[in-house]
């Protein structure tokens, strides 16, 4: 699998290969993951990548014309042929939320691209013309989509084939089907006791089908409950 960001920093990204499952991944499942400053191919002078909005108003606004050269510069091809052979995804607060079941999605896909914005973000030319989809990591605003891109890389990357120790864990954590798209059941380790503070009795108990019942009944919620 191959993740592109497209990135006014893609240096922050360097960190990102490190992490063990992450490397698994690569080794593994040959996940690639590349990184492409839009600077290196902006067709204007000096290295600008933003403008002024139209109409007015504060801050600035990512061209549509440096974003497709730089499409064209790494895929070769016309910028809004890229969508047609890979998912090219614009980070951006107005987007799809980002959840469990699109992490799963795209880690079936050979191929994703993050569209990482600053400023105001992307003229909308790119959402209608060069990205397939908006993704939103949360209902929240960030500086800019490169710490989006990241949670969204461990998200897909930890899904690949060899990334964890133990695959069957995936199948019984947070969000997954297994829980009915449910938070997992709280966890605890030794100490038995801690400054008063016990280990619930069932977990101790050895009756593999109590310690089953007691996690069922203590499910947290899924998303967007209370």
């Amino acid at each position: 699998m191959r993740i592109d960001v497209f990135t006014l920093f893609p240096e922050w990204f360097d960190w990102l290969r490190r992490p063990r499952h992450l490397a698994n991944a690569a080794e593994l499942a040959d996940l690639e993951l590349r990184c492409f400053n839009y600077r290196d191919h902006t067709p204007l002078r000096q290295g600008q990548v933003d403008d002024a909005p139209y109409g007015g108003g504060p801050g600035m606004v990512i061209r549509v014309d440096v974003v497709a050269a730089a499409f064209e510069a790494v895929y070769g091809v016309p910028a809004d042929r890229v969508r047609d052979e890979r998912r090219v995804v614009v980070l951006t607060p107005r987007g799809r939320p980002f959840d469990d079941s699109l992490a799963r999605e795209w880690a079936e896909e050979p191929a994703v691209t993050l569209l990482a914005g600053r400023y105001e973000g992307f003229d909308e030319r790119v959402h209608d013309h060069l990205a397939g989809e908006a993704v939103s990591l949360g209902p929240f605003v960030l500086a800019g989509g490169e710490v989006a891109a990241m949670a969204m890389v461990d998200a897909v990357g930890r899904r690949l084939p060899g990334a964890l120790g133990n695959r069957d864990s995936l199948e019984g954590e947070s969000f997954s089907p297994t829980l009915a798209g449910r938070t997992e059941h709280p966890h605890y380790t030794r100490p038995a006791a801690f400054r008063g503070w016990e280990v619930p009795e069932v977990l101790r108990s050895g009756d593999h089908a109590a310690v089953e019942a007691w996690r069922r009944a203590n499910l947290g919620p899924g998303p967007g409950e209370a």
